[in-house]
């Protein structure tokens, strides 16, 4: 247990119905997190919770050049987590997209305040498995899911804890496959061994 962590994706204001950018029943996630939560933080494991941290012109905006709506702009009611997401005060927070040419879907794109990139963190606290939920499944879930993988952690993604954009009908459930073909396991939160 001391080797894994939860790290919950991008389960912002924006992303959530009511946003600028919303997943579709995006806030559905929010009960199940809640839940894996409790039990993280029952056990004493790490907490990571990552954001959208967009400055005001982004080339990641159309506005800009980019492919999406403006949303999570720093400091403003989109960019908070959704108010229903119950996460303790000593949740580790992680930014991504801060700088103005930056798209940085995966968590692992993203720092602390003090400037510790995800990964860094993640080794210093001899984290090994991480526990992933999140929005959206087809973006930022699945770029954070193949970024750890591809550093060699191993990955359990909580599909019922995961909702997906489906720019193109089927985007969610491909992402979903990729990810377990590279190796990361589908799971539901019942099924994940804490001990």
């Amino acid at each position: 247990m001391a080797d894994t962590a939860l790290l919950i994706v991008d389960v912002q204001n924006d992303f959530c119905p009511g946003g600028a950018l919303p997943v579709p029943e995006g806030d559905r996630v929010v009960p199940v997190l809640n839940r894996a939560i409790e039990r993280f933080a029952q056990s004493g494991a790490p907490i990571i919770a990552s954001r959208d941290w967009h400055p005001e012109k982004s080339t990641h905006f159309a506005t800009y050049g980019g492919q999406w709506p403006v949303h999570c702009v720093q400091n403003t009611p989109g960019a908070q987590f959704h108010p229903d997401l119950r996460l303790p005060a000593n949740t580790i927070v992680v930014s991504k997209g801060m700088g103005e040419h930056e798209d940085a879907y995966s968590a692992f794109d993203a720092r602390t305040d003090d400037g510790s990139s995800l990964e860094d963190l993640l080794r210093s606290q001899g984290i090994r498995r991480l526990v992933v939920g999140g929005l959206a499944t087809d973006y930022c879930v699945r770029a954070s899911v193949l970024s750890a993988l591809e550093q060699g952690f191993e990955v359990l993604v909580l599909r019922d804890a995961v909702r997906g954009v489906d720019v193109q009908p089927g985007d969610s459930e491909k992402a979903l496959t990729e990810m377990q073909s590279r190796g990361a396991k589908l799971v539901a939160l019942d099924e994940v061994s804490l001990n």
